[in-house]
């Protein structure tokens, strides 16, 4: 079995550590609790429920990053080493979808080969139309060729979190 390094990076609060919980805990919890550094989680993930292609599984290590500012200095060493990442933004901070070419950069300064799904998270606070018009508003993204896609998701209802997972897990197993 293949073991793959991930990392969850964007703006503090904008639901990192809940998207984690709920894939690999299948847990939700609305009480906010700020990440310190960094949480490692570990899930192994079974393509066959996923996928009639190419299947397998893949362990997954999680890397649960710290979104403050302060920490953006330090944050390359631990994004060293990760073959894929899940690019957050809270759709009810339109600040945090603007910060996301930010996020790609800094991933893609340290390992430019890897794999990026976007996030747009907490769908469950926010209506369709305001949705479409924070989608339609979003940074061009079509230049980072490294992004495999984007997923509105929410932890709360677990709207396309496993997916974001299974993309990233299916990107490793066939290359």
């Amino acid at each position: 079995m293949i073991s793959k390094k991930i990392c969850l990076v964007g703006d503090f609060g904008v639901g990192k550590t809940s998207l984690i919980r709920r894939f690999v805990d299948r847990q939700f919890s609305d009480q906010y609790l700020s990440t310190v550094g960094v949480k490692i989680s570990r899930k192994i993930v079974d393509l066959t429920e996923f996928t009639s292609e190419k299947t397998g599984s893949v362990q997954l290590l999680i890397w649960d990053i710290e979104g403050h500012t302060k920490f953006k200095a330090i944050a390359p060493s631990y994004l060293q080493g990760a073959s894929g990442v899940v690019i957050v933004a809270d759709v009810t901070r339109q600040e945090t979808v603007e910060r996301l070419p930010e996020h790609i950069n800094l991933f893609l300064s340290v390992n430019p080969k890897g794999s990026i799904v976007i996030a747009f998270n907490k769908i469950d606070l926010i209506d369709a139309t305001e949705l479409e018009h924070l989608i339609k508003i979003t940074p061009d993204l079509k230049q980072y060729g490294q992004i495999l896609s984007s997923y509105k998701t929410s932890a709360k209802t677990g709207d396309d979190v496993d997916t974001i997972f299974y993309e990233l897990s299916q990107k490793f197993i066939s290359g």
